[in-house]
């Protein structure tokens, strides 16, 4: 059985979110003997640009002046987005990030300009033998995986588990979990301009009178999603088996890793902080959660809102849970702790 500390806090006052924050992760340094290194990176979300419901940056303050007061550096980290967006590249996920108020601390990109730079993490699970983790974050041993608890259309939920699969993946594993086929082209937006062409390492598209994709020699790695200036490129979102695949890019990107995740059960709305677009809450705050264990957290904050709401809330979620559980990712029985707030 796994802790889980929580602080209950349904008001939408950042400051004191930021206080409480700060407080569960030095109940869990406390409770659990952990210790620092120099530098420890701060896993987050910054949100699509349009989204209003993201977790704000002074959410953060609290976590990263305790951490500056143990003498460690902290450090914003991220990996790009498969489809097209506002964090598609580097650059422009930088001045996302930046407009959306996070400029306390350094940020970090880990799978290079357009997300194809990444390690390989061998796990041997059900689903896959290796995980292509983003290749910044190989330069650390411990990591401050905070969340955003809330719905996600292919998830059921995201939380602790998701931040870890698709955070943590290069674009190439982002796509494997997501799909099991190769982009396609959109022949009507396609101008045949051999952008994507170049861009290919595998010599997988040719231009005939529009781009084509040659499956058997596409690797999946989106590299040509990334660069289309038509958008013309895109990947399929109904791959099977999703909630097992997240489960399991979870497990490689924790792999031999020191982690505190932190979930902010706030904004509660039915989509993820991807969609670009204002959404309104489904539900009431509840809190802030954390622990050591992704599986017992993201259970946790599930039963939190279920109870909350008195509904099931994002249950199809559960099946990612589980599988999570099989494979060693974590345990789904947990005690929950409260303490209170400062």
């Amino acid at each position: 059985m796994s802790k889980v500390y929580f602080i209950k806090n349904s008001e939408a006052n950042y400051d004191q979110l930021g206080k409480d924050a700060s407080e569960l992760l030095k109940r869990v340094v406390s409770e659990t003997g952990h210790k620092f290194e120099k530098e420890v990176p701060i896993k987050i979300h910054f949100g699509e640009r349009g989204n209003k419901t993201f977790i704000p940056a002074k959410c953060y303050d609290g976590i990263i002046n305790y951490l500056k007061e143990e003498d460690v550096s902290p450090s914003y980290i991220e990996t790009n987005v498969l489809y097209r967006g506002s964090r598609t590249t580097t650059k422009d996920h930088i001045e996302t990030a930046k407009s959306h108020g996070f400029t306390q601390i350094p940020i970090v990109i880990a799978d290079g300009e357009i997300g194809l730079e990444y390690d390989e993490v061998e796990i041997n699970k059900d689903f896959f033998d290796k995980c292509k983790i983003g290749k910044g974050y190989g330069k650390y041993q411990q990591f401050i995986v905070t969340s955003h608890f809330k719905g996600h259309v292919a998830a059921g939920f995201g939380g602790s588990i998701k931040q870890l699969a698709m955070g943590f993946a290069s674009r190439s594993g982002k796509m494997e979990q997501h799909t099991d086929i190769s982009p396609t082209v959109e022949a009507e937006k396609c101008i045949s301009c051999g952008i994507c062409v170049g861009k290919c390492d595998f010599d997988a598209i040719d231009i005939v009178d529009t781009a084509e994709i040659n499956d058997s020699k596409c690797t999946g790695c989106a590299g040509c999603i990334a660069v289309c200036p038509e958008g013309a490129i895109s990947n399929s979102w109904v791959g099977s088996d999703f909630y097992e695949k997240i489960s399991e890019y979870a497990y490689g990107a924790s792999k031999d890793k020191d982690i505190i995740y932190i979930s902010f059960i706030h904004n509660i709305t039915k989509e993820c902080d991807c969609a670009g677009i204002p959404m309104k809450p489904i539900t009431d705050n509840i809190g802030i959660v954390a622990g050591k264990d992704p599986v017992a957290l993201d259970t946790a904050c599930l039963d939190l809102v279920q109870k909350n709401s008195g509904e099931k809330l994002f249950e199809k979620g559960r099946r990612s849970l589980r599988h999570g559980e099989k494979i060693g990712l974590g345990t789904m029985e947990y005690e929950l702790i409260e303490i209170n707030k400062i």
